[in-house]
């Protein structure tokens, strides 16, 4: 298994690529419940929003293409990485690591203080992936919930 500082090294250029997009994005609520709460809290901007995304692949030609024409989204190559404009709400990036992990999807959460977060997550029963890791752009880490899904934190700089 590969240190974290060695995964790192392959993930220091795509993420420094991140793009975070502004909250506030009208919610849809799939529930009676869930819309009058959110009719409550109109407005209120989201308190850890998700900002950004990641797929994981081998081959990043073939898995632009198939994303590109899937859902029509506009990738462009920018250094290792594929910044993906969804057209809409956040972006996102695709990276061929050349090392493990090679396949994976995970999502970013904004966060004030990327360190708080891991402590408080492994208070939880989660566990720190990646230590948070210092690029131009912010602070990013990744964490594992209670039940293996692996999130990616977020912290840009103000």
């Amino acid at each position: 298994m590969k240190s974290n500082l060695a995964m790192l090294e392959g993930f220091g250029l795509a993420v420094a690529l991140m793009v975070c997009v502004a909250a506030g994005q009208e919610k849809s609520a799939t529930t009676d419940a869930a819309k009058s709460t959110m009719d409550d809290h109109k407005g209120d901007a989201m308190a850890h929003p998700v900002v950004h995304f990641e797929i994981g692949c081998r081959d990043s030609k073939k898995t632009q293409e198939f994303y590109g024409s899937l859902f029509g989204w506009k990738i462009a190559e920018a250094g290792p990485a594929a910044m993906i404009d969804t057209g809409g709400g956040i972006t996102g990036h695709i990276t061929a690591l050349g090392h493990e992990p090679q396949h994976y999807t995970i999502f970013y959460v904004e966060v004030e203080d990327v360190q708080a977060y891991l402590d408080k997550a492994t208070r939880l029963g989660g566990k720190i992936l990646v230590p948070p890791a210092e690029i131009p752009t912010g602070t990013f880490a990744w964490m594992q919930d209670p039940e293996g899904n692996t999130v990616g934190l977020w912290k840009p700089k103000k």
